[in-house]
């Protein structure tokens, strides 16, 4: 595929890194990350590949749910710097030739929000339909309560103006009601200003709880969302909505929008990650294999966002109890280990026990996944988690630069990890300087994906491996294809495929150079390593690889 075909929708193969400014780089020596830190450190994610950056919440906050509960949607929280410094930093990633998105999160404020202190302040006060009240609360489903652990109900009372408000998430988290138009034209506001700011987008949090959980509800909930991407389009054409959308694959095509992509750009494939755990604790390529089979195509100018780990819990939600229990045996058999009793509070690394072979095969499969890769800071250098942090935070440690730790010159406000993950065992100043580190495979991957666009925008095909411990699919564009094939397990052993359409062709491994030739029958077999991976880019004999990709055209 050419590069002029695929620029324009930079988003379908983008590779976009999560990062929370708190926790990133200290630039004044208090102990909290901020973006005079995080400035600093542009130069190193242009290095690692990356195209676009996610910051999680910036904005200031009571800092009860790490910043997802905010006070203000139109500045920067004191700890973090200024808009002075956010203008620096854009201008920074900008001239670096990074995109930043942002948490665009509207379905709550806080409590200590000035829209909800005039809201419950009384009954006629202008802001009290901005929220959701109810004299006689609807009974709640304690299936569906979304932080069991502190949470028992969706409704709080409140003693003033004695009425229940809606919170879908935690009691000092009231949810704004979207049914208002005044709310929605606030809404549309806040992404104006941040645009004009240089953002090129949102990753929108907890979307069905955005546009369901709305009194009086919307005749249509999805036309929000159509108006609020009609609203990006006129004021910037190359922004996106990244929705955060944790629901079945039929009821998450609607969220995608009709013909084009009206609603949101990019969905969170939330059933192929569970099924790629369950597909590493068994050590069978089938529940990945499977959800990649059902997965639906989405619409022409939209894709889909692929992941194994991010900020929060990794949530398991999507499996049956039996499927989860395997995965916390495998990778989280202790309790303080496990959240909600739906997740684990782990990152990556040390759920696969630091065996580097494993982590490196992982995180193959993840970059060669058809779709979007995103990844969470650290994941590049192998940052652990600390489980002495409460919940979620488990995984929200500072990021690791050096020996010494690198985040800051003074003891920082979250403590690391320890042991085998502890600053002096892992971080970015060792790794850089060692060719065969988990940071330089990060390098690569990154390198070969934006090299094999085939990966983002082709048809995808499961193929049939004939080993139940190894997994692989083709994405062919444009009669060009790239196959890559992965061993989940810990033995040696061979793949043997048959590509249709290629007979006589020849493979070459982007990750190694070895070829192959495909026979005449359309049959390859393949040698694969413990925990091997091979990306594979097909050609004719007498086109070098590096050229099939425009050639095939």
């Amino acid at each position: 595929m050419r590069l002029t075909s695929t620029s324009d929708l930079w988003w379908k193969n983008a590779v976009v890194y999560c990062l929370d400014v708190e926790t990133f780089k200290d630039g004044n020596d208090d102990g909290v990350g901020d973006f005079r830190g995080l400035t600093q450190q542009i130069d190193y994610l242009a290095g690692l590949g990356v195209t676009c950056l996610w910051l999680m919440p910036f904005f200031p906050t009571p800092n009860r749910d790490d910043g997802y509960d905010i006070t203000d949607f139109y500045s920067i929280d004191p700890r973090l710097g200024t808009l002075g410094d956010f203008v620096e930093f854009m201008r920074t990633a900008k001239d670096r030739g990074l995109r930043v998105i942002a948490d665009l999160v509207v379905n709550h404020t806080s409590t200590e929000h000035p829209w909800f202190k005039q809201a419950r302040s009384s009954r006629d006060n202008p802001f009290r339909g901005w929220y959701v009240w109810s004299d006689t609360p609807e009974p709640d489903d304690p299936k569906q309560v979304v932080f069991p652990d502190k949470e028992d109900s969706f409704w709080e009372y409140d003693k003033k103006t004695k009425q229940y408000y809606l919170h879908s998430f935690y009691k000092h988290q009231p949810d704004l009601n979207v049914g208002n138009p005044e709310v929605r034209d606030e809404i549309t506001r806040i992404l104006g200003f941040w645009m004009e700011l240089g953002l090129s987008g949102f990753r929108v949090d907890a979307v069905p709880f955005l546009i369901e959980n709305i009194s009086p509800k919307l005749p249509d909930p999805h036309e929000f969302l159509a108006d609020l991407r009609a609203f990006m389009g006129r004021r910037e054409g190359s922004s996106i909505l990244l929705g955060e959308v944790n629901v079945p694959y039929d009821d998450l095509l609607n969220y995608f929008g009709d013909g084009n992509g009206t609603e949101l750009t990019m969905c969170f494939d939330f059933i192929a990650m569970q099924r790629a755990w369950l597909s590493l604790a068994r050590s069978e390529g089938e529940p990945l294999a499977s959800a990649l089979r059902e997965r639906p195509k989405a619409p022409k100018d939209s894709q889909w966002a692929t992941f194994l780990r991010n900020h929060d819990e990794l949530t398991l939600d999507k499996l049956t109890e039996e499927e989860r229990q395997e995965i916390f045996d495998a990778f989280g058999p202790e309790k303080d280990m496990q959240i909600f009793g739906r997740g684990l509070r782990r990152r990556l690394p040390t759920m696969l026990g630091g065996d580097l072979r494993r982590i490196k095969m992982a995180y193959s499969l993840l970059f060669s996944l058809p779709g979007t890769p995103v990844i969470f800071y650290g994941e590049e250098i192998g940052l652990g988690e600390n489980l002495e942090a409460e919940g979620r935070m488990a995984v929200r440690v500072p990021m690791q630069w050096a020996p010494e730790g690198g985040f800051s010159q003074v003891e920082p406000d979250r403590a690391p990890p320890d042991g085998a993950y502890a600053p002096d065992r892992i971080n970015v100043a060792d790794q850089k300087r060692d060719t065969d580190s988990l940071l330089r495979w990060f390098q690569l991957l990154i390198e070969r994906y934006r090299e094999c666009p085939e990966l983002a925008w082709g048809e995808h095909t499961v193929l049939d491996c004939a080993h139940p411990g190894i997994v692989g699919w083709r994405c062919d564009a444009e009669d060009a294809c790239v196959v890559v094939v992965h061993n989940l397990t810990d033995t040696a052993t061979d793949a043997t495929l048959t590509l249709k359409g290629q007979a006589s062709n020849r493979l070459t491994d982007l990750l190694t150079d070895a070829t192959f030739d495909i026979s005449a029958k359309e049959q390859v077999e393949l040698p694969m390593d413990p925990h091997g991976s091979r990306w594979l880019r097909v050609s004719t004999p007498d086109v070098p690889p590096e050229d099939a990709s425009v050639k095939a055209r």
